[in-house]
């Protein structure tokens, strides 16, 4: 049974780890054009002053602080929901944790917590949305990375993590569909972007951690997300520097190897710019919260093609067509040019030789 998906202002979405960064960005954005949203975060401050700006915009929203690592956190997530809007149309599980540190300085507590929060925290997400929205349909939106496909150095944990969700989501996705559930599930898959990330991770690197180039604006994985929200798609990579890493890399693993250990390395991996007061080390604890953004201002990409074309595959292969066929027409011309061009030298050789001009 095809999933039923409902215009994104008719709908209901429950976002965990909405309290900055993707899951805040996503918020606002649905919220914008009427879909009412219920946020999920550890920090309560931060949640109350989302929803607040939320409200003053006309937006409708509430939120309910939790940790989606503990046991039965998304039963009274959707119970909340239900409660405030009487259904779930979209769920969509982004709360996440992580650190820098090689992988021998990671204490096994500190890599049960990066799993507990992003990857059995969104099980749990998972498996109580489905029940809800198996009644009536509607989409479950994982936010994977495109590190699940290729490690880099100093995220281990992390790597490891989406790799894990990644798996986890392609498993659930066909046992749904084999069992014919009007449910959408989708996995996002993003490349550096700019967010609090490498501010909230914990930092055993002795430098300020950031992410390597290319990053991309936030707002393109907000707009993937609701994009999934409305429309079937099995995955989304935002960012067409994630495309090497998801398809390339894999093929050639000794070249990625070492093109991740120099992409990977601490002098890509830290800067001189400090976190914000309050931000360092959520690992375990709730931090200062509310951005989308890092406080580091790096280049930031504001546009993906390679995300468009996924999502309007039939436009970008008509437009690919029309460049092929452009540069196809402009090389044929360009080909009677330089024929005729060829052909004009010859004359004037001939000309020449004969004596007919000097």
């Amino acid at each position: 049974m095809a999933a039923a998906l409902k215009p994104l202002r008719e709908q209901v979405m429950v976002i965990t780890g909405a309290s900055s960064g993707i899951g805040l960005a996503t918020a606002r954005r649905a919220a914008a054009v009427g879909a009412k949203v219920v946020l999920a975060a550890r920090n309560s401050e931060a949640l109350d002053e989302v929803v607040v700006g939320i409200r003053n915009k006309g937006g409708q929203a509430t939120a309910l602080a939790l940790d989606v690592a503990d046991d039965g956190a998304a039963v009274e997530l959707a119970a909340k929901a239900i409660e405030e809007f009487g259904r779930i149309d979209c769920w969509i599980n982004d709360a996440a944790v992580a650190l820098y540190a090689r992988l021998e300085e990671v204490t096994l507590e500190e890599h049960r917590r990066v799993f507990d929060v992003g990857y059995f925290g969104l099980v749990q997400g998972s498996l109580v949305a489905t029940r809800h929205l198996k009644e009536r349909g509607g989409a479950l939106i994982n936010v994977g990375s495109v590190l699940s496909n290729r490690a880099i150095p100093l995220q281990g944990p992390y790597c490891a993590m989406k790799a894990a969700v990644m798996q986890f989501t392609d498993a659930l996705r066909m046992e749904l569909e084999e069992e014919g559930s009007p449910i959408s599930v989708t996995l996002i898959k993003p490349a550096g972007i700019d967010t609090p990330y490498p501010e909230h991770a914990r930092n055993k690197m002795g430098k300020p951690a950031r992410l390597p180039q290319p990053i991309y604006d936030v707002e393109l994985v907000a707009k993937a997300i609701c994009f999934a929200a409305e429309h079937r798609r099995r995955q989304l990579i935002v960012g067409g520097g994630g495309l090497a890493l998801t398809a390339f890399a894999p093929a050639l693993p000794r070249l990625a190897d070492k093109g991740m250990e120099l992409l990977g390395d601490e002098v890509s991996q830290t800067t001189d710019v400090p976190p914000a007061p309050g931000t360092n080390d959520n690992l375990f604890e709730p931090r200062a919260d509310g951005r989308t953004e890092s406080n580091q201002q790096p280049f930031t990409r504001q546009t993906s093609l390679f995300l468009e074309a996924q999502m309007h595959p039939v436009a970008a292969t008509a437009i690919l067509g029309g460049v092929a066929a452009a540069i196809g027409g402009a090389a044929w011309a360009l080909g009677q040019l330089e024929q005729r061009d060829i052909g004009s030298r010859d004359a004037a050789r001939r000309i020449r030789a004969a004596g007919m001009t000097s």
